[in-house]
């Protein structure tokens, strides 16, 4: 019985994973937000937020002036403790221009660190640390829109 409870939460863990990344390419700012707890700590080294509503915020203020773009995420590494959970997974990020930027792309490898809680609607990450690996490319395309 513990295996299949531990099989459905790192399924389920690596759902909001994965929830994060497609928010990001759809544009889904409020779904992006249902993958954070209230008090969500964001950390990318460059930046660092506190509170879901700043967190989305800030990473819309990257996304929207961008064309489309592609998070791919992988490698996920799981360590449950109860009701809570730390992970690690790659992200490979292609960002596409738009406007003054047509044309241009900007690639980013990163490594993600999350610290999940399970709260009544499910795992939610109240830590996320990002750390870009390598990146090549036009990253001013990131921007304002």
């Amino acid at each position: 019985e513990r295996l299949m409870g531990d099989a459905r939460d790192r399924f389920e863990i690596i759902a909001v994973l994965d929830r994060y990344a497609e928010c990001l390419d759809r544009r889904d700012w409020p779904g992006l937000a249902g993958v954070f707890t209230d008090d969500v700590v964001m950390d990318f080294g460059e930046w660092a937020q506190t509170g879901r509503e700043t967190v989305v915020a800030t990473i819309r203020s990257y996304l929207d002036g961008c064309g489309p773009s592609q998070h791919l995420l992988g490698n996920y590494r799981i360590e449950l403790e109860g009701d809570e959970a730390r992970s690690r997974c790659y992200c490979r990020v292609m960002h596409f221009g738009k406007g003054a930027h047509a044309g241009k792309t900007y690639e980013s490898w990163i490594e993600y660190e999350d610290e999940l809680v399970r709260t009544a609607e499910g795992w939610r990450s109240r830590r996320r640390r990002g750390r870009t690996q390598m990146e090549q490319g036009d990253r001013s395309l990131l921007g304002p829109g």
